[in-house]
């Protein structure tokens, strides 16, 4: 269960949220795209864990 709600997670935050590294600069991010990095990082290493900690390999 814990794995498919990161699956979900991670798949709108592919669709929904903007992709950072097509920024020119990225070292004069704004505090929101900072905290948009932050949310997609943690999104991703939850969704990583729950997959190994049922056996799949995602890399």
């Amino acid at each position: 269960m814990n794995y498919a709600i990161w699956k979900t997670l991670s798949v709108l935050n592919k669709v929904l949220l903007p992709k950072m590294y097509k920024r020119p600069n990225l070292v004069k991010l704004t505090n929101f795209d900072k905290a948009i990095i932050g949310w997609k990082i943690y999104v991703t290493y939850r969704f990583l864990e729950a997959a190994k900690l049922q056996g799949r390999n995602v890399a």
